[in-house]
């Protein structure tokens, strides 16, 4: 699905107020050190891992003399995005950089350098390569599995006396009255966040589509709308049920109140994916924790699936002078013992790549629980990915809305559809 977007160089008069800041100690792409060294600077947004990424720094350029990383993370507080595309208009463009697939991928093509006949694409997955493939070429070394649904703390559930994993929605409404009764709030739900629910939560009705991808194709084609979709009606039961057993404030509850709320056994179930586990191992490193379905209906079978896809692509630019030594580094990454050690141990990711197993000890409860569905066969796309830009941030703010409860069900499905309509390609 293409779509057509302003490129980002022209995205100046908005983006260089910031660029002064995020470019402060950088370079521009592939400059020489000292003595003539190679330095490869990298611009990449998983912020939960930028430690492990300067140990890997430490271990690379021992082994590779002559070649120097300079990594800058940028998240958290900060938009990624907008700090990319200030790069991109002054000029410093990194050597590489990470970004998401499909929309990002047709946004950034013109940058990219064709990555497809390295050494590592053999053993990518299709569904890993799909999203950054375009005209036969793929375009990004892909980081990592990621996968989301309700996580939630098993302790609690055996309290509660909560002793089956809801998998319909009747169900997870039956153990949320148990929990309450046992003392502890059922959710406790992030929606300050806007990727908690414009990129995450929304992802669902899309993603639970009889046939997800005859869905978009009908939404691009004006023959299919939201409001009328019982998907999505199912979606809001869902999103309703969370609000009636969830946390006060849920639209003033940030990301970290949401970890330090969930991982301290004050809230038995948040929306949040495996990505989370140094962040609730650095909080309470012996929280009984797995990850569980989230349910919009009462088929057990169809809502037992949990929502996995690649969150982040590393991606050369094919205008850095130093693309030789970036593309080395992704190979030593993923072909090397030392390498996917990182990948595994360090970052605790699930490789996307089929030669790399990571153990359960590595992984953590969360990713051998998205390990087991991923084996199993029991999960849906990222479709979030795929929306047009700016649909999710629309989303999001839509959503607050409603939950604030200045919209009807059938204003939101109205005003989402709308916005669909208006920034997909005409």
């Amino acid at each position: 699905m293409k779509h057509k977007f302003a490129k980002p160089l022209m995205w100046i008069p908005a983006l260089l107020l910031t660029a002064a800041s995020v470019l402060s100690g950088c370079s521009q792409g592939g400059s020489a050190g000292e003595s003539g060294q190679k330095v490869i600077n990298i611009y990449q947004g998983k912020v939960e891992i930028s430690d492990q990424l300067q140990e890997m720094k430490k271990v690379y350029e021992a082994s590779h003399p002559g070649v120097v990383l300079n990594i800058q993370s940028v998240g958290g507080g900060t938009d990624y995005a907008a700090s990319l595309k200030s790069r991109f208009s002054a000029g410093a463009q990194p050597d590489i950089f990470t970004i998401g697939g499909f929309q990002e991928r047709d946004l950034w093509l013109e940058y990219l350098e064709d990555l497809s006949d390295q050494p590592w694409t053999q053993h990518m997955d299709q569904v890993a390569k799909d999203p950054m493939s375009a005209d036969g070429k793929l375009y990004g070394f892909p980081l990592n599995y990621e996968g989301y649904g309700f996580l939630y703390n098993k302790d609690i559930f055996k309290k509660a006396g909560v002793t089956e994993i809801p998998k319909t929605l009747s169900e997870l409404e039956e153990a949320a009255k148990k929990i309450q009764a046992a003392g502890y709030t059922p959710f406790v739900n992030a929606y300050a966040e806007w990727w908690v629910l414009g990129n995450h939560n929304v992802n669902v009705p899309f993603a639970r589509q009889d046939d997800p991808d005859a869905f978009m194709k009908a939404l691009n084609d004006g023959t299919a709308d939201m409001a009328n979709n019982k998907v999505f009606n199912g979606w809001l039961d869902l999103l309703d049920l969370t609000l009636k057993y969830g946390n006060a404030n849920p639209l003033t509850t940030d990301y970290n109140t949401q970890m330090s709320t969930f991982a301290n056994g004050k809230a038995a179930m948040t929306q949040q994916g495996n990505w989370v586990q140094p962040t609730l191992d650095g909080i309470n490193p012996d929280l009984n924790v797995g990850m569980m379905p989230m349910p919009i209906s009462d088929d057990a079978e169809a809502n037992d699936k949990l929502f996995v896809g690649v969150p982040t692509y590393w991606v050369v630019s094919k205008n850095s002078p130093v693309k030789a030594e970036a593309k080395e580094l992704l190979d030593w990454m993923a072909g090397t013992p030392e390498g996917q050690q990182f990948l595994t141990k360090k970052f605790q990711f699930i490789p996307a790549f089929n030669n790399i197993k990571a153990a359960p000890e590595d992984i953590g409860p969360l990713g051998s629980d998205l390990t087991k569905y991923i084996s199993e066969g029991k999960v849906l796309n990222w479709y979030f990915q795929q929306l047009p830009i700016g649909t999710p941030q629309d989303y999001a703010n839509l959503m607050q809305s409603y939950i604030a409860g200045r919209d009807t069900r059938e204003q939101l499905l109205e005003h989402m559809q709308t916005s669909y309509d208006n920034l997909k390609v005409r």
